[in-house]
Parts: structure tokens; sequence; C-alpha cells
């Protein structure tokens, strides 16, 4: 994990073609001409902002909702970045639900053919970059994002190594050297992102001892009437843990523990430094600031004071970010994030979007569900209205012909589940719950495409 070592699993061997029309492809327009009048809605990553759009889209009696998806596996951030299953298997099971995976869109296929084919168009493909810190140094072997990380350890196909990367990412992992791990931040103890839930799991983590300065907490007891519940009980377990004395069984856990963690208040990034021979990261150099403001518009404003951190690895954590999908779709770069109105997208009539690329990379998985749910609701709004196109559309059936003739082959929910046993089948040679596959074209080769 000393360098960077990702790579992406392309499909260069599959022949592209030209973009094709709906209405190119030869007796499609006859063919559905006839078809009755369906609601045809599709959504553009299989997230929990993309299943939890495609639950509400579903309260239409008619409606049907088909889910694209770039990797050849479905539910995203869930999958590759917190754990592997969800209860949103329910959602494609629907009768009136369809998965499409290994499709991208943008590339397979483009955002203007799915408008031709469907009533409706959700995008809802999240946050697929990390934000760079842009200091000195950044690009240095030992430097990445925590996001990239994060996809090695839980198998996102394009973070993984030359190995089967999640078992070779615990072997690796178990092998580890290091010894003390800081986290470092802009602001105070008060203004951390983390939950209570991860502190105290952090605190106990076996074989590790906290590490906290104690004059970063100097006068933050009496603050603390100031704050909300779950901010005060957070930050009273940061308390706890930085100016009391532990008791005799937690002094002794914390003696013989052969590893540290600590957080480093105060703290700005201000450049990545080499080694001796300039071939990687050996520390940060760190400028030492203070707040200005109160409340929300808490700053950290450099005092001046600089301070080098010694590392050899440095994980950068400061947030995710929207790529534009297709040149027809409105992107605000700087914002991250697709201009719209309660989902709606800006003067783009028929195309909507949910989750992290419609509000940023900010909220919880309750956060997501509600905003998905609303922006369900504005297009069911709007069909009832009549503002939608009307008349029978495709659907899937035109897309699928579209990437056939390009040599795409797509992955239904039924493939997906062939593909989630061969998992657990094989985790369970090893005694874990699954040994996740990682690489699409021995996923496309399973299923004998």
């Amino acid at each position: 994990m000393a360098s960077r070592c990702w790579r992406w699993w392309g499909r260069s061997a599959w022949p592209w073609t030209p973009p094709l029309s709906v209405g190119s492809i030869p007796s499609f327009r006859h063919q559905f001409s006839t078809q009755e009048t369906t609601p045809q809605i599709c959504v553009v990553g299989s997230g929990p902002a993309g299943f939890y759009t495609a639950q509400h889209l579903l309260k239409h009696p008619q409606a049907h909702v088909d889910i694209y998806e770039k990797q050849p596996v479905p539910f995203g951030l869930v999958r590759f970045g917190v754990a592997p299953d969800h209860p949103e298997v329910k959602t494609a099971h629907c009768g009136r639900c369809a998965f499409w995976g290994n499709v991208e869109v943008g590339r397979d296929v483009t955002v203007p053919e799915l408008r031709e084919a469907y009533h409706a168009v959700v995008l809802s493909y999240g946050a697929e970059d990390h934000r760079a810190l842009e200091i000195p140094g950044e690009e240095l072997p030992g430097v990445c994002s925590a996001r990239a990380f994060v996809g090695w350890y839980n198998g996102l196909p394009e973070n993984q190594e030359k190995t089967d990367i999640t078992k070779a990412a615990l072997d690796v992992l178990r092998q580890s050297r290091v010894k003390t791990v800081w986290l470092v931040g802009r602001r105070g103890p008060l203004q951390v992102a983390f939950t209570i839930k991860e502190l105290r799991e952090m605190i106990q983590l076996p074989g590790t001892r906290p590490i906290l300065d104690p004059v970063d907490f100097l006068g933050l007891q009496d603050r603390l009437k100031e704050v909300p519940r779950p901010r005060k009980r957070l930050t009273e377990l940061l308390l706890r843990t930085a100016m009391e004395k532990p008791g005799p069984e937690e002094a002794a856990r914390r003696a013989s523990a052969s590893r540290a963690w600590g957080l480093r208040f105060f703290r700005s990034p201000q450049q990545v430094l080499p080694s001796p021979d300039g071939q990687g990261a050996a520390g940060v150099r760190l400028a030492v600031t203070r707040l200005e403001g109160v409340g929300e518009a808490t700053r950290a404003v450099p005092t001046g004071a600089m301070e080098d951190l010694p590392c050899g690895l440095v994980l950068s954590s400061i947030g995710y970010k929207s790529r534009p999908i297709d040149p027809s779709v409105p992107f605000d770069s700087k914002l991250g994030v697709i201009p719209n109105v309660e989902g709606r997208v800006t003067d783009v009539p028929g195309l909507y979007c949910s989750g992290w690329v419609k509000r940023g990379p900010t909220g919880v998985i309750a956060t997501t569900m509600t905003d998905s749910f609303l922006t369900g609701q504005m297009l069911l709004q709007d069909l009832k209205a009549g503002l939608l196109p009307s008349g029978p559309r495709p659907g899937s059936a035109a897309i699928q012909a579209l990437l056939s003739s390009r040599g795409v082959q797509p992955v239904s929910f039924s493939d997906w589940e062939k593909l989630d046993a061969e998992e657990v089948a094989r985790g369970q040679g090893t005694g874990r719950p699954r040994e996740k596959l990682v690489d699409p074209q021995e996923m496309l080769h399973l299923l004998g495409h």
C-alpha cells in the first residue's frame, strides 16, 4: 500500500460502434407503436439512492423501472463502501423492476438515448471521485485517497491490485507494520464529523491505545451546555478519554497495546514531505490553526506556526465529489452536483437526480432515503400532471438492442444472484460470510457471457 496501485479493468476487447439512436434501429418504432402505454422509467446507479428512488417510483401501480449500473454487481456504496449486504434486494425482486449491471451510462449508452427510450430518467450515480488536498507532494507514492483505500479493502474493481483483492487486502493488513495512526483535522473537538459509535469502537479497538492531547480540550466542559445532546455525548466521551485517568483494567490494556491512534486537532496539511530519495512520502507539514466564528460559521484560520508530522502513508479523507456523466447533462463542477430543483434537473424536462449527485456527499443512509423519496415524488407528480412524454416508450428493449450492437453484455439481477451464491460459497472455505469477486472479466466468465 506504499504506492499507487489501482488500475481500471476495462472492456477493451469488446467492440465499440458509433452511437445509434432508438429510431435508427430497424422496426423498433413500428414494433412498439401498438404497445400499451406503461410509464417506463430508468434509474442510473444502483446504490442506496438508486434503489430508494426506484422503491418510491414503484408505488405507481403500472410503472416499470430499469436500474442501470456500471459495475456488474448492485448496491454501490453499500457493497463497496460500507458492507456487502443490504435489504434493497426486495425492490429488485419486484416484477416491475429490472437491474442491468455492467452498463456504463455515458460510455456504453448516452443519456439522450435513455431519454428517447424512457418517459423519465433519474440520475443517481453518486459521488465516484474524491476531493483532492491540492497541496505539493500529493502525487507522491504513499499518498492516496481514503475513498480508494476503502474501495481497495471492500473489493471495488477499479481499486484492486494485481491479486485477488479482498483476501489479499486482509493478508496485507494482517502483516501491517503500522504502529501509529494520526487523524488530523483543521478544527477542534466540537466540530468532529465522526459519531459516538465510531469513537467508542476506536477507543475499544483491541491491541491499541488512544492518544489525545488534554490541551485541545481545555475550557470545553463549560461549553457543553450550548451544544445539542448527540454532540454533547460525543464530546463528553472525548473529554473522558483525554482528561481522566483510566481504571486499572483499562490502564493495563492500554499499557500492553502494541499500536496507537491519535487525534491531532487544529492542524491543516500544507505539503506532503518527500523521502530523501524523492520516491515516497516521509511526512506531512501542518499549519497550526485557531478557530474564528461561532456555530456553523466556525472556521479554521492559520496562526503562522508550522509543524512536521513524520509518516510513510498519507490517506486524504476530505470528502467525495461527483463527476459529470454526459455532455447533455448540466453539471456544476464547483459544487460537484447536477443543478436541480427538488430533484428536477434544471432546464431538462423528464430528467431527474437523487442522492449525492443531487445534493452533494452529505448525510447518512436515512438522509439519502428521504432525499430519494422526494425525487420519486416529484417525478410521479409530473407524470400525473401530464408533464412527461405521452404515448408508449420502448424502455429496456430498445436499450438492450443498442448495447448488443455495441458488444456490451448486461448483467441481470438473476445473474447477480449467481455471483452472490459463488461469493458465499468461496467465503465458506475460509470461514467468512463471503469472498468478493472483484474481476469483472471473471464475473462475466462465470455467467457464461
